[in-house]
Parts: structure tokens; C-alpha cells; sequence
């Protein structure tokens, strides 16, 4: 059984502001802000946050990036400041470690996606037995789901469940997905769960269907669904949740959340957060178009500055090429093996 009491929701919300948001802000969000934007989502009733450099466990890197603070700062900031929700965070096996997870526990930490790519759930059986062994709200998520099929994304869920994931998420790390991809999916994954398993739906918006796709994933049997208030989040962003709260209420779907709290907290405080707006703009929707790992965004649009490649032409090739998560360090030489085939020259 889920530690998360669900008591009041038909559909379970997780916000990503502080984690996926990472990824919007170069990883730079202050312990401040984090503790004004988990108040706030404690406040509106969200049952659950993410809070996290945007790489989870272990995420501090020259590949992705420094954050302000340590996770343990972040957590300890947010864990004074919420009073219902439950805090959470992401491992990526061969990113994250047990210990930290062990530390994220103690620092107040209660649910964890444990990530894997689509066709690699095999990587993730010791760190989803450690959160268990924790007493941890346990997900299995399984990201860029579009690479899978709906029935090896069923066996590798399955898999995640056998190791003992609570419940399996389909992760449109893309935003690539349409309605009938993400129903094939969840369908699949149901067909094969036990009846207790939850399944969760984590989009982003690079085509603008995040919204329609969460609202499938639901009528497909999902009960989980990810997001983000203000949609902060990578490429164009998660699952806007005031306005997925909204169309769940105008549907008669209960989430415990009070909308009116969620449109001003978007209003008043993440907006002004953002470095930049995060929207559906030439370049998150060519990485939706193109199927490409949402992080990418940000790298893309630098390296494509710095070589004189339109940063479009990059993400196209690296979408063709099938780049996941991890792969960060690839974006560049994917731009120097294109300036070479362009006979160009590589500025020094």
C-alpha cells in the first residue's frame, strides 16, 4: 500500500516545479524560492512535490550542470515549510546511489521515482528494493516511452513491478506523444499489473498535447498524474497544473487541489521566476516533432550559438540519432560532426 493518503482525489497530483523546474532555471534555484513555491503548493492542497537538482540524485555535474544548493539544503528547506504534502525525489540508477537515497530519507524524503530509460528497467531493481527496504512511496519510471512499444513498455513495467515498484509511470520525456500513444501505453501496462499497481503519466509539453495526453492516460486507468505549476519545467515544460486541475474539475475529477490558489501561485510566483517563458516555441516544438529528451532544450540553444548552427538542425539530428537522457555530452559533437559534413570550419 501507497503511503500517500488519497483520501478525497481520484487522481493523485505530483508537481515537478522543483525538480524538473531545475532544468528551466540552469539548475538555479535559491533555498528561498524553493521554500516559497513548496508552501505555496502545500497551501493549494498538491499531494505531492518533487524537490531536487533537476538530474535527481546525483545530478551536480560538469554534464548537467551545478546547483546553488546541495539536495540536502533544498529538502531541509522545504520539509520546514510543508505541513500535508509529501516530499519527493528522482534516482536515475548510474546517476544516483542508494546511499543517497538512504540520505534523501533522512532529510525527510518519502517518495522516489526511480528512472530508467524505456527499454532498461534491469537497471533498477536494487535501488527500487532500497526505497521499499525505506518505507518510501516507490514509482517506477519508465522515460522516453515513445522509444517502446505499448507491449515492451508493459514487460519492462512489469519488470519495475517485480522489483517492487507501487506504481509504474509512462514518462513522455519528449512531449511526443498523441492521446492514442499514451491510451496504447497505459492499456498495455494494465493489461499486465497487478490490480493494486497504480500507473502514473508524466508529459511535457513540446507539442502542446500535455494536457489532452494526461487527460487519456486518466481515462485509460492511470491514476497519477505529473506537472508542474506555471508548466516550469524543461523543454516546453510539464503538464500545466491549474490548468489540468481545471479540466479535471469542468470534468468532475476530484485532486484535493483549489484551483484558484494554483492560478495565483502561477501568477504571482513562478512566472516571475523564469528566466525565460517556458512555451511551446520553434525550438520545444521541434523537440517534441522530432522526439528528443526535453533537457536538451537549453544545451542545444547554446551549442547551436556557439557553432553557428541553428539549433533546430541540431535537435532534428539528434532525435534521428535516438539521444536519451545521459547523453548530454553528445550534443556537441553531434554540432562538430555536422559543421564537418557542412565543410565547415570549427571556430577557435
Amino acid at each position: 500500500m501507497s503511503i500517500i493518503s488519497r483520501e478525497g482525489r481520484s487522481v493523485l497530483i505530483h508537481d515537478m516545479c522543483l525538480r524538473d523546474g531545475m532544468h528551466a532555471k540552469r539548475e538555479q534555484i535559491s533555498v528561498e524560492q524553493m521554500a516559497t513555491v513548496a508552501k505555496a503548493l502545500d497551501d493549494a492542497g498538491v499531494a505531492l512535490l518533487q524537490v531536487s537538482h533537476g538530474g535527481g540524485l546525483g545530478g551536480n555535474s560538469l554534464q548537467h550542470g551545478f546547483a546553488l544548493h546541495s539536495n540536502e539544503e533544498y529538502w531541509d528547506a522545504v520539509g520546514d515549510v510543508i505541513t500535508q504534502a509529501t516530499m519527493s525525489t528522482l534516482l536515475i540508477p548510474g546517476l544516483g546511489t542508494m546511499d543517497e537515497l538512504r540520505t534523501a530519507y533522512s532529510h525527510g524524503v518519502r517518495s522516489v521515482h526511480v528512472a530508467t530509460h524505456c527499454t532498461e528497467a534491469n537497471t533498477s531493481p536494487q535501488h527500487i528494493a532500497c526505497a521499499r527496504e525505506l518505507g518510501m512511496d516507490t514509482t517506477g519510471f519508465l522515460m522516453m516511452a515513445h522509444l517502446n512499444s505499448p507491449q515492451g513498455l508493459a514487460e519492462q513495467g512489469k519488470l519495475m513491478e517485480s522489483y517492487g515498484a507501487q506504481t509504474v509511470y509512462i514518462t513522455d520525456s519528449a512531449g511526443y506523444m498523441l492521446p492514442e500513444d499514451v491510451v496504447s501505453r497505459v492499456t498495455a501496462l494494465k493489461d499486465v499489473l497487478d490490480d493494486d499497481t497504480e500507473i502514473g503519466f508524466h508529459g511535457h509539453n513540446n507539442m502542446g498535447m500535455s494536457i489532452a495526453n494526461s487527460i487519456a492516460a486518466i481515462q485509460a486507468g492511470a491514476t497519477r498524474i505529473d506537472g508542474s505549476v506555471g508548466g516550469l519545467g524543461a523543454g516546453a515544460g510539464n503538464t500545466p497544473i491549474e490548468s489540468f486541475v481545471a479540466v479535471c474539475e469542468r470534468m468532475g475529477l476530484a485532486t484535493g487541489c483549489d484551483l484558484f490558489k494554483l492560478m495565483d501561485m502561477a501568477e504571482d510566483i513562478i512566472f516571475p521566476m523564469m528566466e525565460h517563458i517556458v512555451r511551446v516555441d520553434r525550438s520545444s516544438l521541434t523537440m517534441g516533432y522530432a522526439g528528443v529528451y526535453s533537457t536538451f532544450l537549453l544545451h542545444a540553444n547554446r551549442i547551436g550559438k556557439k557553432y553557428g548552427i541553428p539549433s533546430r538542425d541540431i535537435l532534428v539530428e539528434l532525435g534521428r540519432k535516438k539521444m536519451i537522457g545521459g547523453q548530454e555530452d553528445m550534443i556537441e559533437d553531434t554540432a562538430l560532426t555536422m559543421l564537418k559534413d557542412r565543410g565547415l570550419n570549427v571556430a577557435v
